[in-house]
């Protein structure tokens, strides 16, 4: 497999875009560093040839920046689990921008309340960041819970989302 790799600059520090030949983006994060990207993904699912380029997915990046909070929801991606981990990540694409939930509530949209700790794996095992929103679910305590990219980031983003939920 080929792959794009495009990193934007954005209000949170760069964003690094990799997508595959047909354009879904299969990783991305809040970073400059390449490698980083790439360790997202697990060594099978890794491209054999990167090259840096253009990714139709940074239209919607900065689109998301400029306030329209629905342009990530139309980039396809391509994510590799298994099929908790699959109808995880779809259900985190259905989290409405400025409301988010929490670990068990997630585990509850997923139809397994008891399963919290596989419902914060999903989140952990996310590789395409902003795509899927997984910033969208905060520990049962209301408390930000980890973030691959930093609290600082997922804080940012829930602040910019909440903002334009009270605006709209």
């Amino acid at each position: 497999m080929t792959a794009i790799i495009q990193t934007v600059d954005t209000p949170d520090g760069p964003f690094t875009i990799l997508a595959d030949e047909h354009d879904r983006v299969l990783a991305s994060g809040w970073t400059a560093d390449h490698e980083a990207i790439l360790q997202r993904l697990a060594e099978k699912h890794r491209p054999s040839e990167v090259t840096e380029g253009r990714t139709a997915a940074a239209d919607a990046v900065a689109a998301y920046y400029a306030g329209d909070l629905s342009a990530i929801e139309t980039v396809a991606v391509r994510q590799f689990g298994t099929d908790m981990q699959t109808a995880g990540w779809e259900a985190l694409r259905r989290i409405v921008p400025g409301e988010p939930l929490t670990y068990t509530e997630f585990a509850v949209a997923l139809g397994k309340p008891g399963a919290v700790r596989p419902a914060a794996s999903i989140c952990a095992r996310n590789a395409p960041a902003l795509f899927v929103p997984c910033h969208r679910v905060l520990r049962t305590d209301g408390t930000l819970g980890g973030f691959a990219w930093g609290e600082d980031v997922k804080r940012r983003l829930l602040d910019r989302e909440a903002a334009h939920a009270i605006a709209a």
